[in-house]
């Protein structure tokens, strides 16, 4: 990549230049999203409801050790854009080669645990009664891949802090649509059940690595990896871990809540609740995915701009992104209340289930016009570095609210107490987050601003 490119990100029309971030990284995320969309459909359809209860038991556990690939990415790519703005080409070079050293030290030895205790993780993440067999088989293989997938991970942050959005889209594409490809082969051709849905998804992860590291050795890119320094230096690999520990903490924090999601609905209401759970996540992930696609556009423009000092541009990027974020929202919260009994159906034909997830979707997507807003904000801190705010407000949703919610309001309204916490821990979180924002803008922004 030119230095041009990278420094496009200073001088372009805000407007413009998110829209020329967060499409590529829209459409990355909704592809990666429609391929776990599709791949339940898939399992729920050519295996059974039970299938998809499985793999939302093994996602907590593999999706926390590859985050560790995305906090590591996030955390160096935050130092990295702000290198660039900088023109400390040297700094950004050696953040990527620590994170690459970070990355294979830290999920490789998860990994290994992980495979030993096998059986003592899959019942804790509610893989119980008729879901352990299949969850098992799943999580085994899956493991495998995952210090592939933390490298994904990584590498696309770093992709994306370079200001090469398109190239980060196809690394999201290319583990989706093999994945796909290959549960066609292995489940419905060959007919291996949990283990072909389980090698199909751990041969998208090496695709992917494959193309990443492609990137990497390119003229495409400026970090090359032969240029890097891999040596761990301490101050680089303790800004990177104070920035990664924020989604770190985050997936950490997702990873309980499945924990305990799964555990509590299937007290509840067995296999049935834990598999109309997983079909409400998948649906998180994959509607949602214009929300994120501006979140990520997000950092690297508020990040570089911050580190060049021009902070009239910081807060421009801050009121469009929100902008943005909720008119997409609005659409998506329109969809979702008018037609959650056809997405259900698209997963199963279980009679129970298709009872179930409808009205569970519609509380859990309940206020989702102002989840861009939460986003944006907990986003904004950590693309500039400030690690304790940007900690506190993504904890915030899933974790300092959420929690207490879903043991509190079932005590009173049972499983529906369980569907009524995700709106209620939405909106607290939202008002706590815009209360600092607006402190930020108003103390440290505005304040520096240069016409």
């Amino acid at each position: 990549m030119s230095k041009v490119v990278s420094q496009d990100l200073g001088t372009q029309p805000i407007g413009k230049l998110l829209i020329k971030q967060a499409v590529p990284a829209s459409i990355g995320i909704l592809v990666m999203s429609l391929n776990i969309l599709v791949d339940t459909i898939f399992v729920g359809n050519w295996i059974g409801p039970n299938a998809i209860a499985a793999i939302n038991v093994v996602l907590p556990v593999s999706f926390f050790i590859a985050a560790l690939g995305m906090a590591i990415g996030i955390g160096g790519s935050s130092i990295i854009s702000r290198a660039l703005g900088a023109n400390n080409r040297e700094k950004a070079l050696t953040t990527f080669g620590n994170q690459i050293t970070l990355t294979l030290l830290l999920t490789v030895s998860l990994v290994i645990p992980g495979l030993l205790f096998v059986d003592s993780i899959i019942p804790a993440f509610g893989g119980k009664g008729a879901i352990f067999e299949p969850a098992k088989i799943y999580y085994v293989i899956v493991l495998y891949g995952i210090p592939f997938l933390a490298l994904c991970m990584m590498g696309n942050t770093v992709i994306r802090a370079e200001g090469k959005p398109k190239f980060a889209m196809y690394a999201m594409m290319i583990p989706s649509v093999g994945n796909l490809l290959l549960d066609y082969i292995f489940i419905k051709i060959l007919g291996y059940g949990m283990y072909g849905a389980a090698w199909a998804t751990t041969g998208s992860y090496i695709l992917c690595l494959a193309f990443i590291f492609w990137f990497f050795l390119s003229k495409n890119s400026e970090l090359k990896i032969t240029d890097c320094f891999y040596k761990l230096k301490l101050p680089i690999v303790k800004e990177i871990s104070s920035l990664g520990l924020v989604t770190l903490a985050r997936q950490a924090v997702v990873s309980v809540t499945y924990l305990l999601m799964n555990n509590i609905l299937f007290d509840f209401g067995g296999e049935t609740s834990v598999t109309a759970y997983a079909i409400v996540g998948r649906m998180i992930m994959f509607a949602l995915f214009p929300v994120y696609g501006i979140t990520q556009g997000f950092l690297p423009i508020a990040g570089f701009n911050y580190g060049a000092e021009k902070y009239k541009r910081v807060r421009e990027t801050i009121m469009t992104a929100i902008k943005y974020g909720i008119a997409l929202a609005c659409i998506v919260f329109a969809l979702l209340m008018l037609l959650p009994e056809a997405i259900t159906s698209l997963f199963t034909t279980d009679t129970e289930v298709l009872e179930k997830t409808p009205p569970a979707m519609r509380w859990v997507f309940a206020v989702t016009p102002i989840i861009g807003i939460q986003l944006i904000g907990a986003a904004y801190f950590q693309a500039i570095g400030k690690a304790k705010p940007a900690l506190l407000l993504t904890l915030l949703r899933q974790g300092i609210f959420f929690i207490p919610l879903i043991f509190i309001l079932p005590k009173f309204y049972g499983e529906l107490g369980v569907w009524m916490s995700f709106p209620i821990s939405d909106v607290i979180a939202t008002l706590v987050t815009v209360y600092f924002l607006h402190r930020e803008v108003k103390l440290n922004l505005l304040p520096k601003e240069i016409d």
